[in-house]
């Protein structure tokens, strides 16, 4: 019974080999990409979620993540880096703790869609403590004013702006500074309305508002 099964087997083993290539291929013909499953890796932004209140994020060492998902090969090829979100959640963050692992778990896909793999695999993040102070408004006067006048007073509104960001980037004589107010060549009173400058930018200015104006009093001498 052996012999003749081993027989069976390798008689005419290259036709059998042939046919079961046509079939391989017949199959990858005409099966529906409904029905074939691959994978496809997209970069995607890595968004930071649920910072603690008390905290700052300093630095973030990872923007983008390649994000590997498995899906149809119909829908695979539908899938842009807009169906995708990864995101970290940094409720339980702590001060100290510098790196946080990058998973499949924190990626957001369509239906039917699986996230497998997310490379790197880790990412450092930095959070400082916050702080909050305010700051004194102060105008940037430019130029001179028309012979025979001079600058009597000036005033600037708001004088005072709160401001919050990490804890190291503060300084202890820091003010916040206005666009230029040009006065060349005025005779007269001038009001203008500009931006109030940061002195960093890890720094950023709480509520409104976000400008400032600056009236300038100019009299005879």
């Amino acid at each position: 019974m052996k012999p003749m099964l081993k027989d069976l087997l390798t008689r005419n083993w290259s036709l059998k080999l042939l046919a079961f290539g046509l079939a391989v291929i017949l199959w990858i013909t005409l099966v529906p990409k409904e029905k074939t499953f691959g994978e496809r890796t997209l970069a995607v932004s890595l968004e930071t979620r649920n910072i603690p209140p008390t905290m700052e994020l300093v630095e973030k060492s990872v923007s983008v993540v390649d994000v590997t998902v498995q899906a149809t090969n119909r829908l695979l090829s539908q899938i842009t880096t807009n169906d995708l979100t990864a995101v970290l959640d940094l409720k339980n963050a702590l001060v100290g703790q510098d790196d946080y692992a990058l998973d499949a778990s924190m990626v957001v896909v369509p239906p039917n869609v699986k996230a497998v793999r997310v490379f790197p695999p880790k990412a450092r993040i930095k959070l400082e403590q916050a702080n909050e102070t305010e700051m004194e408004v102060v105008p940037a006067i430019q130029g001179t004013v028309k012979s025979g006048f001079r600058i009597e007073s000036f005033e600037v509104a708001p004088s005072r702006v709160r401001v919050r960001g990490p804890a190291s980037k503060f300084r202890p004589r820091d003010t916040l500074r206005t666009g230029p107010v040009d006065v060349t060549g005025l005779a007269a009173p001038v009001e203008v309305e500009t931006d109030i400058l940061l002195p960093r930018p890890d720094l950023r200015i709480l509520g409104k508002p976000a400008k400032a104006r600056v009236r300038v009093t100019i009299s005879k001498k």
